[in-house]
């Protein structure tokens, strides 16, 4: 098994910033909540908690930072049922999450004298990053309508009684023999994230591990999420365990399910996460010969060719005003970074992870 699971559960999408932390740390026995303004060592103490508890051989679930896909928001324990996240990066965590929350304060860490002579520079700095974000979003959101009319002219060839069709002998080919007889609940999660380079997921190493993989190949407009979303749906109500992936761009699309219990994972596999078949258990589905008029793509030729620039344009340079972002936040952190004493952080981090030690020493079956 491995010992690590990547994921993203907030993202920077066309609807602005989207967190999925309530259903990615939801049934958790306890979360500890690292508070404090950026540049006070959360990241840096999610990172070393994590590496410690791998090298005990705990697993360990990642969920990264959209901004830095190399750092780290937050983790999960999973055999503990214990999560370790950044306040500052989870949206809402809330009480009834879990049966118990701990909030431990890194802003403890800051000297405020060396803070002051910088305050107003860092106001003025958070002003611009607001303004770089809501720059993306709005841009991203731009770009959103554009694919919008690229899907309409896939829209108007579809025929949609034999998407309908293929969503139901999935259904039952998929779930027939696993129903159990109480619904389950999804559990929401991102494979990927719009980042200040572009588009970035972890797919292939979600997927590794399992025995089926659908790639479902076809247009923008051609039902791949739809056909997800009756997937999905089908799944929770006939009581098998699903992990719904959605889109990063568009969080009301969905880019993949997994159902670990059937060991199968089904996934939209085109730009911008684009693969293909590379090994036995893998399969394509491909949803534009399956279900459009044929000649779609050379009847609408000049147009679509028209459309798909302007997206990648826009696209582009959603993607320039997150990097501009990246770059402020990036100055912000240095002021708090140069003010933080990282003995207290270091400290704060052995306090997390002796609690950690203690619950795992409990786990382990008396000699």
């Amino acid at each position: 098994m491995e010992k690590s699971s990547h994921y993203f559960a907030r993202g920077n999408t066309a609807h602005g910033a989207h967190f999925l932390y309530k259903s990615a740390f939801d049934g958790l026995n306890k979360i500890f909540v690292l508070t404090g303004p950026q540049g006070t060592g959360k990241s840096t103490a999610i990172r070393g908690l994590a590496d410690s508890l791998l090298d005990k051989g705990q697993h360990v679930q990642c969920f990264h930072s959209p901004l830095r896909p190399d750092e780290l928001d937050g983790i999960i324990l999973t055999d503990l049922k214990v999560g370790i996240v950044d306040g500052r990066a989870c949206g809402e965590i809330s009480e009834n999450q879990a049966g118990e929350i701990v909030f431990i304060e890194f802003g403890e860490a800051l000297d405020k004298s060396l803070l002051s002579p910088g305050l107003r520079t860092i106001e003025d700095l958070r002003g611009k990053l607001d303004r770089a974000y809501s720059k993306a979003y709005e841009t991203f959101l731009t770009a959103l309508r554009i694919h919008d009319e690229w899907e309409k002219y896939y829209i108007e060839s579809m025929d949609f009684m034999k998407a309908d069709q293929i969503a139901q002998n999935l259904i039952q080919e998929l779930f027939a023999g696993h129903e159990s007889h109480s619904p389950t609940v999804g559990r929401h999660l991102f494979f990927g994230a719009a980042t200040p380079k572009g588009a970035f997921d972890f797919i292939q190493s979600l997927t590794s591990r399992l025995e089926r993989r659908i790639f479902i190949k076809g247009r923008p407009g051609s039902g791949k999420s739809t056909l997800l979303k009756k997937l999905a749906a089908a799944a929770e109500n006939k009581g098998v365990e699903v992990q719904v992936f959605h889109c990063g761009f568009d969080p009301n699309s969905l880019d993949m399910l997994i159902f670990p219990t059937l060991r199968t994972a089904i996934f939209d596999s085109t730009a911008p996460h684009e693969y293909f078949p590379d090994r036995d258990g893998d399969e394509v589905l491909d949803m534009y010969s399956l279900t459009m008029d044929p000649g779609t793509d050379q009847a609408y030729s000049a147009q679509i060719t028209a459309i798909k620039e302007r997206y990648s344009a826009k696209m582009k340079e959603a993607t320039s005003f997150l990097a501009e972002a990246e770059a402020i936040d990036s100055q912000i952190k240095a002021y708090y970074v140069a003010a933080t004493n990282f003995s207290i952080v270091d400290e704060l981090q052995l306090q997390v992870e002796s609690e950690l030690n203690e619950l795992i020493d409990a786990m382990q079956p008396s000699k």
